[in-house]
């Protein structure tokens, strides 16, 4: 996998700060619904990422649909990794997934960001990461 620029600073800052663990949040909005709206499809997201970023599954994906209030209702997935965690939410009233990745294992937040947009057809994100101390 390419090093880039923002990839560079970010594994930069990891090791300056001795850094225990990584977590990105990661917010796509304007997402295929029929994706989002597919447990078998977000399932199949968890295993194609963790493949990509070189992350191990510990256990089952779970994928609940749930939420009385419209505004949130829609899937919620969680995956452990031997490094810790991968999560996420998917809002069905604005087609918008956000996702949270957490490991103590470097990996490149932007090409999550860019994987995860690119497989729930969204139409732009927001990125945000911290280095974990």
């Amino acid at each position: 996998m390419e090093t880039t620029s923002a990839d560079a600073a970010i594994r930069q800052e990891y090791q300056l700060v001795d850094a225990w663990g990584l977590h990105s949040a990661i917010d796509i909005h304007g997402c295929n619904p029929d994706t989002i709206r597919s447990a078998d499809k977000i399932k199949q997201f968890v295993v194609e990422l963790c493949d990509l970023i070189e992350m191990k599954r510990f256990g089952e994906c779970v994928v609940v649909n749930f939420g009385e209030d419209e505004r949130v209702a829609g899937y919620s997935m969680m995956q452990l990794i031997e490094t810790s965690l991968i999560s996420a939410h998917f809002a069905n009233q604005t087609n918008a997934v956000y996702l949270d990745v957490f490991s103590c294992k470097y990996y490149d937040p932007n090409v999550v960001a860019e994987f995860a947009k690119k497989f729930f057809g969204g139409q732009d994100y927001d990125l945000k990461y911290t280095c974990r101390k």
